[in-house]
């Protein structure tokens, strides 16, 4: 049994069919869990669509109701990137609870996982680069008008920068952003995030870790949060086919748990969500989110061993 919870329904799957976006990725990942005995059955919980009135909290009405409706333009469809179905919106608004539920467990248990969601380049009104709704900005929102925080900081290690988070918390002095990136690749402009660490082409596991620890003290000197979202892609991968930065699996474990660590000593929690992953193998993609949870659990159980 793990010390924390994690957060899945069958759902995520965005029924995306042949696509780069591997949306089977969300089923494997909770199986594989399950087969290498890293989880039980009863280490999952099951989230409900957010509400519309938690989504509206981000996003404007004008755009729920064209997701609602299916009756979004060309040019909409276009920067989306991904096939709009029913399957796809149901997806949407249950990862969308699912990092909402993650941010309440994570304030019990001092962590929690969404195995799904890190949507990150939503805006308020449209949806690009396969991000429908910010279901991280919508689960920071719905949590603030709870009660439940005040402050939060995302920490976003996908390999593309988070523009809509940048856009959406912009000059919002309760939430900090912080982005590492690959600088040379989408998307193009860059809003500014809190924190922007922009990285050459080829960044190996050494400079990138280097880089990150040194982003993490500059970000937890400016705020200590009540709550961090994590967003950890799989996409700096070295196979990554829309990456381009050489970390290996090795490496970006290593880099879960740099974030872990940092949040654990100063007792913020963390509720972590999966956001991109595109290797030439799927089963790659799986381990290296796997390979999270496992990084999550070696520092909860170091933390409490002491």
């Amino acid at each position: 049994m793990l010390p924390f919870k994690l957060v899945y329904h069958p759902q995520y799957d965005l029924d995306l069919g042949p696509h780069v976006f591997p949306s089977k990725k969300f089923k494997l990942i909770h199986d594989a869990l399950i087969e290498e005995a890293i989880a039980e059955s009863s280490d999952f919980i099951e989230p409900e669509p957010a509400p519309d009135e938690d989504v509206l909290r981000v996003h404007t009405t004008a755009w729920v109701r064209k997701l609602q409706t299916d009756s979004l333009t060309l040019s909409e469809r276009m920067k989306l990137e991904i096939p709009v179905s029913e399957a796809t919106i149901k997806g949407f608004w249950l990862s969308a609870g699912g990092s909402i539920l993650a941010g309440r467990h994570a304030l019990t248990d001092g962590f929690c996982a969404n195995l799904g969601g890190g949507f990150h380049h939503a805006y308020p009104g449209h949806g690009e680069g396969f991000c429908m709704l910010h279901d991280v900005a919508i689960a920071i929102r719905a949590l603030q008008a709870a009660g439940a925080i005040r402050t939060a900081m995302v920490v976003d290690t996908d390999v593309h920068q988070g523009n809509g988070t940048a856009a959406i918390f912009e000059d919002d002095a309760s939430v900090f952003t912080l982005s590492i990136h690959q600088e040379n690749n989408y998307p193009l402009p860059k809003p500014p995030s809190d924190e922007d660490i922009g990285l050459a082409d080829g960044t190996r596991d050494h400079e990138y870790l280097d880089a990150l620890e040194e982003g993490l003290l500059h970000a937890l000197k400016k705020m200590t949060p009540d709550l961090i979202f994590y967003v950890g892609g799989a996409d700096p991968y070295r196979e990554d086919q829309l990456g381009g930065l050489a970390l290996t699996l090795e490496g970006l474990q290593q880099r879960d748990r740099l974030v872990f660590e940092h949040a654990r000593r100063r007792k913020i929690p963390v509720a972590s969500t999966l956001a991109g992953g595109y290797a030439r193998r799927v089963a790659d993609t799986v381990r290296i989110h796997v390979n999270t949870i496992i990084a999550a659990r070696d520092v909860a159980n170091a933390s409490l061993a002491r």
